[in-house]
């Protein structure tokens, strides 16, 4: 399942994949991953991006109804 709500919370913070790879310490085409469902990132990666993307847990890695 992609992960579009991440997607849109990075570029509302106009970050690049890679810029947030940076700030979480992992690289770019993990964060892409993400975004097209292809990787299952730790929680605590996931807490890592949260944090830097100023969002929940709830907000990016819940899914909807």
């Amino acid at each position: 399942m992609k992960n579009l709500k991440m997607k849109a919370a990075r570029a509302g913070k106009d970050l690049s994949q890679e810029q947030l790879a940076e700030l979480v310490g992992v690289t770019r085409q993990t964060i892409s991953a993400i975004e097209k469902g292809n990787y299952n990132p730790t929680i605590n990666l996931c807490i890592k991006i949260c944090q830097t993307l100023d969002k929940t847990l709830n907000d990016l890695f819940w899914p909807e109804d």
